[in-house]
């Protein structure tokens, strides 16, 4: 038995100085200031990341995508720093943390709020070089006695072309940047079959390149007044010309059928002076349009108010029914006279257990008005509107998230009251304090302190609960006064999948869509950093 040592002695010891290792005694160091498999290990590893880098780096600068090549660029050179040096070493623990938070959280809201104040949506997908182009393309029309070519597809290099056999037995062909000229090629009953330097695809490659194919447009001459070939079925080409003509000089399109003239606007589109259009635009800064378009203009604003009305209600409701539903399950499971605790709580969690969308989808047939179970089953064939019923849907939107959302308070609140210290509760009783007195002022308070951030963030979660909205009601019943695709129980992150038109009810606007979802993010912000610090208050109890 050792003898223990006096305070003194252990007070010295813990102050000296630490000892160099004896002589002959390996000094273990770390595997990222070494060349031992722990350094190959990492070595290769940072490969393969450097190696997927290079390929976003090469994707993005093909697509031309600068803004995301140099944010990878600068991530690659932050990591390799990172890792292979010794003066950051300690950084190698919230690297990857920090990259996957600028991918898909900073970057997402930056890019959200870049799309709020454009017009981005349909008709206005791209830039005005590619509005242009498209705008030539797309009101192409066949030169008026023009004749019939039999085509051939061929390709050089990563090009498709187009060969035909001229009046003369010429075989010409061409590509999209080389207009169409004479080689000595082979033709085979009027059909180029043999072209130097071109290799001529069959049936099944030009499936595989079918749109490529069709888009296709090869020029007849160096003059693009003579217009282009092209064709609709790779067997046939004609030449076509386009009726409208952009003036880079003056920015201007003209109609040359017509001869009207269309200027660009700030709008993004192509508009002459009786106020016609074009139909294709491009994208351009709308500055605060898109947040005024959202609160003024009455399609959207009379909706707004009370789809923002009901999100809040819904999202309070569900945070404030789950939880004391959940908590007053843990309190009567927590009881250790209870006998089988552990079989009621596994019982209890299933709901849980089961993925959110399928109970949602599982809940909307149930609930259905003529043949679900609950009308058919449980209340003998009666037609009860439970989804189609204003009132009615919102309140089985909250039953069916209740049924949802009580096993986890369920669980967090079983923990909470778990992790109570006994000692404290003793304290109280020896104090004089009763059940309700010691419930209240003890308990209570103790078991806020755990679950307050828990419940802060279940509220953010279920303003933004998408899928319960989506697969149980899509949104509906239809509000009847208003003349956009959205209903009573839709939720803001509801309506903005309907307002950027992703669901095929309405014109794609992703530009209102994104100022919608600032909105929902500065909401759900401010009452999140407001509930977090008030919840400040209750740790002092501790």
């Amino acid at each position: 038995m050792s003898t223990p040592h006096p305070p003194q002695v252990e007070a010295a010891r813990a102050m000296a100085p630490e000892q160099p290792p004896a002589a002959g005694t390996p000094r273990r160091t770390s595997h990222a200031r070494d060349f031992g498999r722990g350094f190959v290990v990492k070595l290769i590893l940072m490969a393969l990341v450097n190696a997927l880098g290079v390929y976003v780096v090469l994707a993005a600068w093909g697509e031309e995508s600068y803004g995301i090549m140099w944010s990878m660029v600068a991530m690659l050179v932050v990591a390799d720093y990172v890792y292979f040096s010794r003066r950051a070493l300690p950084l190698k623990y919230i690297v990857p943390g920090l990259v996957f938070l600028l991918a898909y959280q900073i970057f997402t809201v930056v890019y959200t709020g870049v799309v709020a104040f454009t017009n981005y949506g349909d008709g206005h997908n791209s830039t005005k070089q590619d509005a242009i182009e498209f705008l030539l393309i797309s009101n192409e029309r066949r030169v008026e006695g023009s004749p019939t070519y039999p085509v051939t597809v061929v390709r050089a290099g990563d090009q498709l072309g187009f060969a035909i056999v001229n009046a003369d037995g010429e075989v010409r062909v061409g590509t999209a940047e080389q207009p169409l000229q004479t080689v000595d090629g082979t033709a085979t009953d009027g059909v180029a079959s043999e072209v130097p330097g071109y290799e001529v695809l069959g049936r099944q490659e030009i499936l595989e390149n079918a749109d490529d194919v069709t888009a296709l447009r090869v020029p007849v001459s160096d003059d693009a007044e003579d217009g282009s070939l092209r064709t609709q079925d790779a067997r046939n080409a004609f030449v076509a010309k386009s009726f409208l003509e952009y003036d880079e000089e003056a920015d201007v399109m003209r109609d040359l059928s017509t001869g009207a003239v269309y200027t660009p606007s700030d709008e993004g589109y192509f508009v002459a002076e009786d106020g016609t259009r074009l139909q294709t635009g491009w994208r351009v800064n709308v500055g605060l349009d898109n947040f005024a378009t959202a609160f003024g203009d009455a399609r959207y604003a009379t909706p707004f108010f009370k789809i923002l009305a009901w999100t809040f209600a819904f999202a309070i409701l569900s945070v404030l029914t789950t939880f004391l539903l959940g908590l007053f399950l843990a309190i009567v499971f927590n009881d250790p006279r209870l006998r089988g605790r552990k079989i009621y709580r596994t019982l209890l969690i299933l709901p849980y257990a089961v993925p959110g969308f399928l109970a949602a989808l599982l809940w909307s047939g149930m609930l259905n008005r003529r043949y679900g179970f609950v009308n058919e089953m449980l209340l003998g064939g009666a037609e009860v509107g439970w989804l189609t019923d204003p009132t009615l849907a919102k309140l089985s939107v909250l039953g069916v998230n209740l049924w949802l959302g009580f096993p986890y308070m369920f669980l967090i609140a079983t923990g909470a009251l778990q992790a109570i210290p006994s000692d404290v509760l003793e304290a109280a009783k020896i104090d004089g304090a009763g059940r309700i007195r010691t419930w209240w002022s003890v308990t209570m308070p103790l078991l806020l302190v755990s679950t307050a951030p828990l419940l802060i963030s279940s509220f953010a979660f279920n303003f933004n609960n998408f899928t319960l909205i989506y697969m149980l009601t899509r949104g509906g019943p239809r509000f009847t006064d208003a003349s956009v695709p959205l209903g009573h129980t839709d939720i803001l992150i509801s309506m903005v999948y309907s307002v950027s038109g992703l669901d095929g009810t309405a014109a794609k606007n992703y530009g209102l869509a994104s100022a919608l979802s600032i909105v929902i993010f500065v909401i759900v912000a401010t009452i999140s950093a407001l509930a977090f610090r008030r919840t400040r208050s209750l740790e002092e109890i501790n």
